[in-house]
């Protein structure tokens, strides 16, 4: 999952499992899908649970040495994309979920749906997240954006700054691919 911190934009993929190569797959697809030229990213450097050595940002980066901090090695697949398409990767700090709280507030929205729906079938899941996200971004005011839709913050942002863009967001769900 990715969100626009300006916009509230949404953009999600699922995959059977988390590896480098599905995360460089997940950048690529996201930076095809938003309409905003990304420069800054932020990933988790987090323990998956308090006894196990593997990380969930481990997938995104090689640079997990918990609270200290180290350069990319530049060997990463997912840090050589970032590098490649001129986006700054950055990590968040271990043990602080509220330095990714967007991200932890949708996870919630996500939970509260899985709870309240049967799927008949991985791709029932898929086909009703993504329907929701499109919902969402293009339906759903935030009171962060003042009533407006995550959409429509875009729409403005652009109005505004069109250099922060590299094409102009279009109104139907879709469409940003």
């Amino acid at each position: 999952m990715a969100i626009d911190r300006a916009t509230r934009w949404v953009y999600i993929a699922i995959h059977p499992n988390k590896s480098a190569a599905l995360a460089r797959a997940f950048l690529k697809a996201l930076a095809k899908a938003c309409p905003i030229k990304i420069t800054r990213l932020l990933t988790e450097n987090e323990p998956q649970a308090k006894f196990q050595r593997s990380y969930n940002g481990k997938a995104f980066t090689d640079r997990l040495f918990g609270s200290r901090s180290r350069k990319p090695s530049g060997e990463h697949e997912f840090d050589q994309l970032c590098q490649a398409l001129g986006i700054e990767h950055r990590l968040t700090k271990p043990r602080t979920p509220q330095t990714n709280g967007m991200v932890e507030r949708f996870n919630g929205r996500i939970s509260d749906i899985l709870k309240t729906h049967h799927f008949r079938s991985g791709e029932d899941l898929r086909a009703t997240l993504h329907r929701y996200v499109d919902l969402y971004n293009h339906q759903l005011p935030q009171a962060a954006l003042g009533g407006k839709t995550p959409l429509q913050a875009m729409k403005d942002w652009f109005k505004s700054n069109p250099e922060l863009f590299h094409r102009r967001p279009y109104d139907r769900p879709g469409c940003d691919t």
